[in-house]
């Protein structure tokens, strides 16, 4: 079966990781291994807030792909270019891969039709793909699309070696881009009010997504008197992310909004709790072991209830041994990337 997948460009650039980057790539990759032949066209662009040479780009990519051909398009590419999209769906099967809903754009890139915009492409696509429930249900809410025509592929995980952890629990991990959306300020105003007890903290991800920003932090690090043992360390990828999960305690994840987050699957995959913000499909991702328990602490995305979930993680050593304990379990119950393409294909084939 022949499929041609539409992707913003470095989906592979391991200077430029992501979670839509390395869902993209894994279903893509499972897909080839299926036996599927599948042809990647990667578009150029500061997607999904393109310029005209991006969305042109997009319309040419689009024309030269075969009458009938069957598309999987990346939502960052399809939602905001309904004049792209929606023409083109009059002779492609076009299924879109839906990460999150670009009709509530966040906060620093309001588009004022976003909405309506991504109403219509959703809405001309054969199929729509999305990575969490909790997204599913936002489309249908939002939008007029047919049930049935949205399905959920939730992202796998590869399970990794149990971290050890250390006596303490004072190895903080975040990964996440440096930027308002992930919450950096909100660890780092957390962290001053902790400095008092025993803690190094990592924060893996880029810092160029938002140079500003990440510049304020390092600036609100140093005013809180949290630089010397808080590290931002740039982007990793492959061994060396999983070196940084291997030496964490637990994984904190202070975002101010997900459609899943995967990488609290991926710190789960390593036997890490979790303590993270209870915003959009995070609660979905952290999911809870055969017998209910929850291998993590969910608090509201603000510092005040970031410290108190902080305090009681550095403090509590029967806390950290239950959700250490949950962790360990729930790396056994999630799912692998072979069913998220598994279920990628499923959809596929029925709008081949």
């Amino acid at each position: 079966m022949l499929v041609h997948a539409v992707v913003p460009d470095g989906i592979d650039d391991p200077a430029r990781p992501s979670g839509g980057n390395r869902y993209d790539w894994m279903v893509l990759r499972g897909l080839a291994g299926r036996g599927w032949d599948v042809r990647l066209h990667e578009v150029a662009g500061a997607w999904p807030w393109a310029d005209a040479a991006a969305a042109e780009e997009l319309r040419h990519t689009l024309a030269a792909i075969p009458d009938g051909a069957l598309v999987l398009i990346d939502g960052l590419l399809a939602s905001p270019t309904p004049a792209v999209l929606v023409p083109a769906a009059d002779r492609l099967r076009l299924a879109v891969l839906a990460h999150m809903s670009f009709g509530e754009s966040p906060p620093g890139h309001e588009v004022p039709d976003a909405a309506a915009r991504e109403q219509a492409a959703l809405c001309a696509a054969g199929a729509v793909i999305t990575t969490s429930r909790w997204t599913r249900d936002r489309l249908l809410a939002r939008y007029p699309l047919a049930p049935g025509a949205v399905r959920v592929a939730e992202p796998g995980a590869d399970r990794g070696p149990l971290a050890p952890g250390t006596a303490d629990g004072g190895a903080l991990l975040s990964v996440a881009a440096v930027t308002a959306h992930k919450g950096s300020d909100v660890l780092v105003t957390a962290l001053s009010e902790l400095a008092d007890l025993e803690w190094r903290a990592t924060w893996v991800g880029t810092l160029d997504r938002e140079p500003e920003f990440a510049a304020r932090v390092q600036r609100q690090a140093g005013i809180g008197c949290v630089g010397d043992r808080l590290l931002l360390a740039g982007p990793r990828t492959g061994p060396a992310l999983g070196a940084s999960y291997a030496r964490a305690d637990v994984l904190v994840h202070p975002s101010r909004g997900e459609s899943y987050g995967m990488v609290v699957a991926e710190a789960l995959a390593h036997g890490l709790p979790v303590i993270a913000s209870d915003v959009g499909g995070i609660r979905e991702a952290l999911g809870t072991t055969p017998d209910g328990a929850m291998p993590g602490l969910l608090v509201r995305p603000d510092p005040d209830s970031l410290v108190e979930a902080l305090r009681r993680w550095l403090t509590e050593p029967e806390l950290r041994a239950q959700l250490r304990a949950a962790a360990a379990q729930r790396r056994h119950t999630l799912p692998p990337w072979s069913q998220t393409a598994s279920r990628v294909a499923e959809v596929l084939d029925g709008l081949a």
